[in-house]
């Protein structure tokens, strides 16, 4: 087996991800891949043999050694450690059903509190076998994560636009949003912004201890804005990671659920390991109730991307029904879902 020096430096990065290795880790990878893309392959190949590879900016011995030793045709030592200790399945189950989805609704870039451009989200998505992908970078009351202001939203439309032209018509990057959802109810972005996404995601992401009551009109509200597709980690908790543990917040999940089911909401079954969201209990109670799903991986990196496994196997386990995960669908299904009035 061989591989080009530049997707060996990706898959390591993408394997760190995958298993949730910090960012520092990753960083001198994908640091290390965007170096030599900017170089023509014929001096990457003379400095293999000069051994000045560490005279580039962002490329050190670790990852001069992955360069080095892919271009004499090995694959690299590190490569080959990390596909042994982390390359394999993250959860037993679920595979069926992750091979019946068709994408992810709910990705960060760089531009919020993402770790990756735009461009490497979207390559892992198509390597993964997605036929789309939703960008739901946050909205501009988050600023500690980097929200988008109106400005930088619309710039970002652009931008999409002229990746969609790029990639050809076998892949679809969506025009999403994770959209903060305030106090009363109300989406933080204005309509007309909304109204030009293909997705949005409402999530609660402040006041999170709020009195039950209150809790359960501010989400119920939410889920019945015309604008909202998905109810994004419905009860904000944390069970593991390095941001520590948070509590569920508190609200009448059957009220919420009802309120899905009457305004077709789907509820995020949110699969990063430290949310799980939501828990078994409440997801047991969203498929009596009727509730459409989306089984999404919240990734902030593109090897996060493979966190679906941990939703898919959750959602097996507890019987979702397939035509139920609304991500399961064709791309024109879905975005006349999202986009009835359009």
């Amino acid at each position: 087996m061989t591989i080009e020096p530049v997707d060996a430096l990706r898959r390591i990065a993408f394997l760190l991800e995958r298993s949730r290795a910090s960012t520092y880790r990753v960083k001198a990878y994908r640091q290390a891949a965007d170096t030599l893309l900017g170089i023509p392959e014929a001096e990457v190949r003379a400095r293999v043999q000069q051994g000045t590879l560490k005279q580039l900016a962002g490329i050190g011995p670790s990852t001069a050694a992955v360069i080095e030793q892919a271009a004499a045709g090995r694959v690299p030592d590190k490569l080959a450690e990390l596909e042994a200790e982390v390359g394999g399945p993250l959860v037993q189950g679920g595979e069926a059903l992750r091979a019946q989805l068709r994408g992810d609704l709910h990705s960060h870039s760089d531009w919020s509190d993402g770790g990756s451009p735009i461009q490497e989200m979207v390559a892992s998505a198509m390597e993964l076998g997605h036929d789309y992908v939703a960008l739901t970078d946050h909205s501009p009351r988050l600023t500690v994560a980097n929200g988008l202001t109106a400005a930088r939203l619309t710039k970002q439309l652009a931008v999409v636009d002229a990746i969609n032209g790029a990639v050809g018509p076998s892949f679809r990057l969506l025009k999403a949003i994770e959209v903060d959802i305030l106090d009363d109810g109300a989406l933080d972005q204005s309509e007309e912004l909304l109204g030009r996404l293909d997705v949005r995601v409402a999530s609660v992401h402040s006041k999170l201890k709020m009195e039950s009551a209150a809790m359960t009109r501010r989400m119920v509200n939410a889920v019945r804005n015309p604008h909202t597709n998905i109810l994004g980690h419905c009860t904000g908790r944390l069970i593991t990671g390095n941001r520590g543990q948070r509590p569920q917040s508190a609200f009448d999940a059957t009220a919420v659920f009802e309120a899905c089911v009457e305004s077709g909401t789907a509820v995020e079954i949110n699969s990063r390991p430290e949310r799980s969201d939501p828990p078994d209990d409440l997801l047991g109670l969203a498929i009596e109730t009727g509730c459409l799903f989306a089984i999404n991986t919240d990734a902030h990196a593109p090897g996060q991307l493979d966190f679906q496994a941990y939703g898919c196997e959750r959602a097996e386990r507890l019987g979702v029904p397939v035509d139920r995960i609304v991500n399961s669908w064709p791309l024109e299904e879905l975005l006349a879902w999202a986009n009835p009035t359009s």
